[in-house]
Formats: structure tokens, C-alpha cells, sequence
């Protein structure tokens, strides 16, 4: 779901700002946010010009040794690892969980898995957590079995869906188990790979990760990857508990380049970080030197002196992990142009084909740095085709660096030579806390690209926000323990009474990560505790199912539980109370995209934005007056209910109307990516809506309208 998306986004440290003082303040807890008047601009305060210091680039000689190895390998035919052989083997067989360093291979076995399936006739599904790289794997698994035989699932895209290899995100996989279960079905699928299977134990989630794997048919074999879990045994345990089957374990520790950590003393000077396991004389002295002078102002990062000296040193390219958005945007200013590069690298006709296919983006206001100096920004802030774009002629090797926040360590393959830390903490959401070693790991892994580099690199750069004990301990720390996230809301349990009495879903319960975390391990965890109370709440849901009217008093789901059973989002019961009630415009799609929005926007920012028109604000009242009751009775009952902020409806009622961009991101004062985002969910909520054809034809016909209206460049793009 679209909604879970943007929460991973900020808790791996997408932070819009670079406040450390804790949580953000919130707006006091009502149901509705009214529109408020302005005359127009952004909150964006104008950047200061930014200060250098000049660094003195050397390099400590001890490292004249470690830089002679730098280069690229000798080309040599391709040769399976063991692992990887043995990774094949198990999942013929039976179920496989692979952990394995970030670039060591874990993709080539789930292409070989599905070339042993496809080649006699079976079916295969493919689920990533992120948008961006189900849209990369179909592209990749296009090239390898042909397009014919590979279709897409994901909430934007649906092609070829009866395709024998489909790549699709996990929650639509969820949502075609709930529907098979429904029908009493069987999947109509021979291997499910799950990849990034960390994410069993992501917050928000999770608990999609873990539905998968309960529902999932015993006679589909699981194939799970993943380079950052730390309990993989306990995970293949339960599993094995579960689905009565042998889960195979196939762990691979060594990285395929090895990873040499570096220190950037504040002179420009690069010396090893670590002697053996501990800190390298001259970074200890450093620490103890640092730790009896006062902090003072610091300086700002001279990014692009930064850049100079690796270049200098044959470390580019380069990831910076920076702690914000602002931060990212902000490092492009310090660097200077290029040194001139050979017309041969290809650099000018790659940025002319992707400016024919994103014709938006050659306005673009960072595209200056990128042509000049070779550098860009990737973070959550930007337009979707933009951080493609990026990472495109990242991987084409035409860039020397990318300032980017944590969310570019996960999933997608965007590997370096050398990846540069400025920070040892990470924002999650809320607040900032040190780094995880899962985070950790997820960001050291991108160090070394194989095939291209013979080692790769970690630069430390010391700063305010730099714990360099936490940094030298998490080099030897393992991946954390994934721990069970599953938790009830009302979309789950519609779903599950679909097919499910209670005291199926009790036991379904019983075998949930959760139920077996909780007999294996200390009572003092409090995830664990957590989960005994999961069939409490699941009663305390289901009674409010029965109040409202989607569940009869013999458990099972009523006329409107059924239809509502199909708005798999994260507001089904308001949605449905709008339909119920007809509160949601008949006539106008623009009207409907506008009124959907403010069910999408979860944060707490009470943006200012223009007047609305008449008809808006009529359409936005009704609704709010039709479901405020359902919402009170719903706070009444211990139900978390977000407040809903108009100012969502002017902004995609402005964009639905054709109005221009640029215009609207001046005046609410968004991110071109969170803009972005709230329209690519509010277009998926009217997908949801336009699944009732059968019961509410009038309103799904409008939602498909609806959704077209907002769909367009630079949202979209091909």
C-alpha cells in the first residue's frame, strides 16, 4: 500500500529537515483541517551561501599499499559460488531462505530458480517491497525470458497479468491470496520469491510480509532473499513449524569486494580507520583531541572539496549517505564543474534518451549540477523520474557522486566504489537514533560494485552527529534479529471473514511469527508481549464490524462487508461510510480526486494554500459532515483516526483541473516528490473504488475517470 510506502521512506531517514531536537511538533488532534488563506509562496527559507574551507588532500602512506588495489578485475568467465549452487539445489526441493551480502548474486539464483520453472510450464511470482524495483526487475526479467512471458502488478501499473512470470510489489500478492482463499482457489503460481525479506520486521509493513507467508499454499515453494537478517535460523524454523516443509538456510558471509574503511581527517588528510579492530592511532588521537576542545559553529561540509580529493585518489564514484533532503540539495551548491571528460563515455546521448522519454525533467533545477559537475541529489523529495534518471546514469558510471538519504540503500541495485557517512545516527520518522546494524549494513553494502572494483570503500567523515565508536562497533556487528510486526486493522479483517470464521483466525494467529517469537523467546521483549494481544484485538475490531454494520451476529460479513472487503487501503471504513451515505460527488471526477486526497495524507503539516473554490468547499463539507459520526464513535472505541487536512483537496483538485506544476508546488510549499506521492496514493485509492463495479458501477466509472485526470506527467512516466 502506497500509505506504507512513504513511512518506510521516512524511517530509514528521508527527514525533510535537519533538526535533531526530537519529535516534530504536531497539530492539535481534530477531524478536519479547514483550508486556510495566504497569498501563495513556500516555506523554503533562503539558503545561505555556503563557506570552503580548503582541504589539503594526502593520503597517510600506509595506504599507498590498499590503493594499488583499487582498479577493475580481469574480466573472467561467469562461475556460481557454492552458495549459490547450493541455494538452487534446496529451493527445487523444498522452501529457502538466502542471506547474502548486498551484489554477492542473490538475483542470478531467483533467475535460475524461475528458468527451472518456466522451462517446464510452471508459474512464477516475484515480490519486492518498492515500486521502483518491481519496475526494474520487469524490465530485467523481460530481457532474460522476453516480454511476452513477463507482466507487472504493482498499484500504478498492470500489464500482461496473465503472463507464466509475474513481478509484482508483496502487497498485491497479499491481496491475490486473499482473493484465491475467497474463491477457495489455489494460487495459480509454482514458486513465490520474496525479496528484501528483512522486511518481515518493518514497522508499518511487515505484517504484509507475514500474511504471505502464512497463506501462502504449502505446495508453492518460498524462496526468500535477503542481505540483512540477523535470525535467518528462527525465521526458517517457523516457517518449517508452519508449512510442515524442510526451510533450507543458505547463509553467505564474505562480501563479493571486500570493504576497507576509511577516516577523512578535517586537514583533507585520508588515513585507515581501524588497526586490526580497533580505532587507527591517528583516528584515536584524533577522538581524544576532539573530545577535550569545546564544540564551536561548525563549518559547512566543503562536499565538493570532498569529491576532489577522492577523485584525486581514484575513490569516485561515490554514495554520500547525508541526514536530509535539504542537506542532499544543499551539498550540490559546493561543487565546482568537471574536469573535461572524453566525448566516448556516452554521457550526452544517455542524457538526451532519457530527456525523450522524461520531457518534464529538462527544466529541471538540479539538471545544471548534474550536466556540469557530474553530481546529483536522490531523495524522496524528487519527482519519481528524476531519482530514476539518477540512477540510471549512476549505474552507466557518468556520475563522480550522489548526496542521497538512507531510503537509497534499500532494494534498488545502486552500488559505489566508495560510499562516504557523515552521520552515525538516522531519523526514523520522529527522531533521530544511531545507525542499526541492519541500516548499517544496508548502506555498507552499496561499498564496491562487483565486477568493477577489486575493493570498495568507507570514508568516515567526522562531524557533530559522528559517533566513531558507534561506527567501529557496527563493522562487526551482524544484522539485527527481524522480529514479527503483525497487528489487526479493519482492511485484514474484512479480507480474512471473507473466508475465515474467528476461530480460524485464531489459529491462524497461533502460527503467526508473533505466536512462535513469543514461545521462543524472553517475555521481557516487547514486540513479543505485544503480540498476546492479538486475538484481544482482533475481538475488539470485529465487535466494532458488528456496530457498524459489516458483520452479522453469526460472524459473517454482511452485503456491505463483502464490498468493502475490496477497499484494501487504509482508511476502508470511511471510505465505505462515504459510499453508504453518498457523500462523495456524483458528477464531477475532479470533485472525487480532490475529496479523496485528505484520507491519503498521513503526517501533521498544516500547509497554507489558496482560497478553494465554491464547489470544492461544498463537496469537502458534505463529506466531512457525512462520516464525522462514524469517526467519533470510532475515537470512542480506542480507534486511532487521523485528522484529515483539506488543504490535500485544493492541491490535487488544482492539479486535477490541469493547473501547472510548478505553480502548485510554489504555493502549498511541497516537495516535487511528496506531491508526487499524495497523488500516485490518492490515484490508488480510486483504483480501490473502481473495484466495486459490480455494486456501485456509477462510482467506480467516476474513480476511473478520476484517476486518469490525475495521472499524468511528471507523475507518470514510461
Amino acid at each position: 500500500m502506497a500509505k506504507k510506502e512513504t513511512r518506510r521512506q521516512a524511517k530509514n531517514g528521508d527527514a525533510s529537515d535537519g533538526r535533531r531536537t526530537g519529535t516534530r511538533k504536531k497539530t492539535p488532534k481534530s477531524s478536519w483541517r479547514p483550508f486556510k488563506k495566504t497569498g501563495g509562496g513556500s516555506y523554503a527559507k533562503k539558503p545561505r551561501k555556503p563557506e570552503f574551507s580548503r582541504l589539503k588532500p594526502e593520503i597517510d602512506p600506509i595506504l599507498k599499499g590498499v590503493f594499488r588495489k583499487i582498479g577493475k578485475p580481469a574480466s573472467a568467465p561467469f562461475v556460481p559460488d557454492p552458495f549459490q549452487l547450493e541455494a538452487l539445489e534446496a529451493i527445487r526441493k523444498t522452501d529457502c531462505l538466502v542471506t547474502a551480502p548486498t551484489g554477492s548474486g542473490k538475483t542470478w539464483i531467483a533467475e535460475q530458480a524461475i528458468r527451472a520453472v518456466f522451462n517446464r510450464g510452471g508459474r512464477c511470482w516475484y515480490a519486492s517491497p518498492l515500486k521502483a524495483l518491481t519496475n526494474s526487475k520487469w524490465v530485467e526479467f523481460a530481457d532474460h525470458f522476453a516480454p511476452e512471458n513477463v507482466g507487472i502488478l504493482t498499484g500504478d501499473t498492470k500489464e500482461n497479468t496473465e503472463a507464466p512470470i509475474i513481478v509484482g510489489t508483496t502487497e498485491i500478492l497479499r491481496n491475490q491470496l486473499y482473493d484465491v482463499m475467497h474463491r477457495g482457489a489455489d494460487l495459480n503460481c509454482d514458486l513465490v520469491i520474496l525479496d528484501e525479506a528483512h522486511f518481515l520486521g518493518d514497522y508499518d509493513r511487515g505484517v504484509v510480509w507475514e500474511e504471505v507467508m502464512i497463506y501462502l499454499p504449502v505446495r508453492v515453494n518460498l524462496l526468500l532473499l535477503s542481505a540483512t537478517v540477523g535470525n535467518a535460523g528462527e525465521i526458517a524454523d517457523w516457517l518449517s513449524s508452519i508449512r510442515g516443509k524442510n526451510c533450507i538456510v543458505v547463509s553467505e558471509e564474505k562480501r563479493p569486494v571486500p570493504l576497507y574503511p576509511l577516516f577523512l581527517h578535517p586537514t583533507g588528510r585520508i588515513m585507515p580507520y581501524l588497526e586490526k579492530r580497533s580505532l587507527s592511532p591517528g583516528v584515536a588521537r584524533f577522538l581524544d583531541q576532539s573530545n577535550q576542545r569545546r564544540h564551536g559553529r561548525e563549518r559547512p561540509t566543503p562536499f565538493g572539496e570532498i569529491i576532489n580529493a577522492l577523485e584525486q585518489y581514484h575513490l569516485l564514484p561515490a554514495i554520500f549517505f547525508l541526514k536530509s533532503r535539504s542537506e542532499c540539495d544543499g551539498a550540490l551548491k559546493t561543487c565546482r564543474p568537471a574536469a573535461a571528460y572524453p566525448e566516448a563515455d556516452d554521457f550526452s546521448k544517455d542524457m538526451e534518451d532519457l530527456h525523450e522519454r522524461f520531457p518534464y525533467i529538462k527544466n529541471h533545477k538540479q539538471l545544471h549540477h548534474l550536466m556540469s559537475a557530474r553530481v546529483a541529489a536522490h531523495h524522496g523529495g524528487q519527482l519519481p523520474a528524476w531519482k530514476f534518471l539518477v540512477e540510471t546514469m549512476m549505474k552507466k558510471g557518468h556520475l563522480r557522486a550522489i548526496f542521497a538519504t538512507s531510503t537509497v540503500s534499500a532494494g534498488v541495485n545502486f552500488p559505489a566504489r566508495t560510499i562516504v557517512l557523515m552521520n552515525s545516527d538516522i531519523f526514523n520518522g520522529h527522531e533521530f537514533n544511531p545507525l542499526s546494524g541492519t541500516e548499517f549494513h544496508q548502506m555498507t553494502g552499496r561499498a564496491g560494485r562487483r565486477g568493477q572494483d577489486n575493493i570498495g570503500f568507507m570514508l568516515i567523515v567526522p562531524g557533530r552527529f559522528m559517533d566513531l565508536i558507534h561506527i567501529k562497533r557496527s563493522l562487526f556487528s551482524r544484522p539485527d534479529d527481524t522480529m514479527s510486526r503483525i497487528r489487526n486493522d479493519f482492511s485484514m479483517i474484512l479480507n480474512l471473514l471473507l473466508s475465515q470464521t474467528p476461530e480460524d483466525i485464531r489459529q491462524i494467529f497461533e502460527r503467526s511469527f508473533a505466536a512462535y517469537q513469543r514461545d521462543h523467546r524472553s517475555q521481557e521483549d516487547n514486540a513479543i508481549h505485544a503480540s498476546l494481544r492479538l486475538w484481544e484485538d482482533f475481538c475488539r475490531h470485529l465487535d466494532f464490524l458488528k456496530q457498524e454494520g459489516f458483520v452479522d451476529p453469526s460472524d459473517r460479513l454482511t452485503g456491505n462487508g463483502i464490498w468493502a472487503s475490496k477497499l484494501r487501503l487504509d482508511q476502508p471504513l470511511l471510505i465505505a461510510e462515504c459510499l453508504r451515505r453518498e457523500a462523495l460527488p456524483r458528477d464531477d471526477e475532479k470533485l472525487l480526486a480532490a475529496v479523496m486526497a485528505p484520507f491519503i495524507y498521513d503526517g501533521d503539516q498544516e500547509l497554507l494554500y489558496r482560497n478553494p473554490p465554491r464547489k470544492l468547499r461544498e463537496a469537502t463539507h458534505k463529506v466531512a459532515q457525512k462520516i464525522k459520526p462514524l469517526m467519533d464513535r470510532m475515537r470512542r472505541a480506542g480507534f486511532n483516526v487521523n485528522p484529515l487536512y483539506l488543504w490535500t483537496s485544493a492541491v490535487i483538485y488544482d492539479w486535477a483541473r490541469g493547473f501547472d506544476w510548478d505553480a502548485i508546488i510554489k504555493e502549498a510549499g511541497m516537495a516535487d516528490g511528496d506531491l508526487a506521492m499524495l497523488i500516485l496514493r490518492t490515484a490508488d485509492n480510486l483504483r480501490q473504488i473502481m473495484s466495486l463495479r459490480d455494486t456501485h458501477p456509477e462510482i467506480a466509472g467516476l474513480a476511473a475517470k478520476a484517476r486518469d485526470a490525475i495521472l499524468r506527467e511528471p507523475v507518470v512516466f514510461e
